[in-house]
């Protein structure tokens, strides 16, 4: 494991064993060696040409709001990392696969993971979700979740530590039921799971329902992870 928890609210790593590690920008709390820090530049994005007007310029603002300032690390030493006494939780990707998780939930990860933005709607390990019209379609499901459009995708071998208010539970999918969660309590999900915004009201109601009615159906196989929470970062 290349993140070592010291409590429920900070990790350490020591980057000798993890190699450069990937960080939000004021997630430092201290380090002991000879560390160098370095603004790291944004992940990819789900595609698309520069210089698109209409709904790709659209798309592409959008996906700038998916992306919180990073810093890498590197160097012969121990860094602790930890943020606003957010709860940390940490994923172990030694066996591979996709981690989809908001920037905003994700603290720190090695820097051996390939990091995208990438349509919330889109299948997991596969594609943009159909393009860009794939992309946009997942608007709606952004707006009642509170998760926006895109999506951040950590692929490959390595570790990733999450954030979240209260904890976090790690739900298995793959059973004859779907696992079923409340969207503002879902937190990322690992290996190839497809969320569906399930609702008992019509579209029309949402807004004066205020999404209570509102649930994540989570089926595929893979891991959900859902903080104690309804609370948002």
């Amino acid at each position: 494991m290349d993140f070592t928890k010291i409590n429920s609210k900070v990790v350490r790593v020591d980057l000798m064993q993890s190699g450069p590690i990937i960080a939000r920008r004021g997630a430092m709390l201290f380090y002991t060696g000879d560390v160098q820090f370095a603004p790291h530049g944004t992940p990819g994005g789900v595609g698309g040409s520069p210089g698109l007007g209409g709904l790709a310029g659209m798309a592409g603002r959008m996906m700038q709001g998916e992306h919180e300032a990073t810093m890498i690390a590197q160097g012969k030493g121990t860094v602790h990392y930890g943020f606003k006494g957010l709860e940390t939780h940490i994923v172990d990707m030694a066996a591979g696969g996709d981690l989809r998780v908001e920037a905003s939930r994700l603290l720190a990860h090695t820097a051996g993971l390939q990091s995208s933005v990438v349509s919330a709607n889109a299948s997991p390990s596969g594609g943009g979700g159909g393009g860009l019209m794939g992309a946009l379609r997942g608007a709606a499901t952004g707006v009642v979740t509170g998760q926006g459009m895109f999506t951040t995708q950590l692929s490959g071998y390595g570790a990733a530590v999450l954030l979240a208010h209260g904890g976090v539970l790690e739900l298995q999918v793959g059973g004859p039921a779907p696992v079923v969660v409340d969207p503002q309590a879902f937190v990322a999900s690992y290996g190839p799971v497809r969320t569906e915004l399930k609702s008992s009201t019509s579209w029309r109601n949402v807004g004066r329902t205020g999404g209570e009615s509102m649930q994540l159906e989570c089926t595929g196989q893979g891991i959900v992870y859902v903080q104690a929470s309804e609370e948002k970062l």
